[in-house]
């Protein structure tokens, strides 16, 4: 049986040239952010206590100068549409599985077409005096690390036996996911992580060369 081909796409860093969060935290500055970032990247905390604990550093007061700054200093990675487009026409499922938050994921990727229900993100609330975070896809029973957004429990929502599983990203936040893709597209933290177990993946720094590398696994019957 010929198994169908789906991607699981992070966005902070692969879709947008930067980490969005990070720079929406950096770029306001609030103290003692940057403890709480390397706390992030050496797994010390969990992605979810750490995104939650950025956050609660930000007033709500500030909500449209964040929401503004957010949307405004993200850039798309060059060859987005492309590979949409790619996607497209060879029939390759194409799901957003995103650590980033709502306010600034669906106002960037609105002008793409990619239906909300394929858009995996956190929440975020304003009701209260600094933003708080909500998880509307928590780790199922076979996850452990307290993820946040739970990129391996979507990844499972589609079983290997029916499906040839690709992941894009480029942080230790897609590391877990990795494991279980049958095809892995890396660059930056993922990248090393990958090399430092010899983990096989394509490296990128543009959606063209994704899709170049599609189109080879496709050929090869890779993807």
């Amino acid at each position: 049986m010929n198994k169908q081909p789906v991607i699981f796409c992070d966005f902070d860093g692969t879709i947008t040239e930067n980490d969005n969060i990070v720079a929406i935290v950096k770029h306001f500055d609030p103290p003692g952010w940057s403890g709480i970032v390397d706390d992030i990247l050496s797994r010390r905390v969990s992605i979810r206590d750490g995104v939650g604990r950025l956050f609660a550093l930000l007033p709500t007061a500030r909500r449209e100068e964040i929401v503004r700054y957010a949307i405004g200093n993200a850039r798309i990675r060059a060859g987005f549409a492309e590979l949409l487009n790619y996607c497209r026409e060879n029939g390759i499922e194409f799901y957003v599985t995103s650590g980033g938050i709502d306010f600034f994921v669906y106002p960037l990727l609105a002008p793409f077409g990619i239906p909300e229900e394929r858009i995996y993100c956190n929440g975020s609330s304003f009701a209260g005096e600094t933003i708080e975070i909500t998880w509307p896809h928590p780790c199922d029973e076979h996850c452990r690390t307290d993820c946040g957004m739970c990129k391996t429990t979507i990844m499972r929502r589609f079983p290997n036996d029916r499906y040839r599983r690709i992941l894009i990203g480029d942080s230790v936040t897609d590391f877990e996911g990795a494991k279980l893709a049958d095809l892995v597209f890396a660059r930056s933290h993922l990248a090393e992580r990958c090399r430092e177990i010899g983990m096989p993946y394509v490296p990128y720094e543009t959606f063209h060369e994704v899709v170049d590398g599609l189109r080879e696994a496709l050929q090869t019957g890779r993807a």
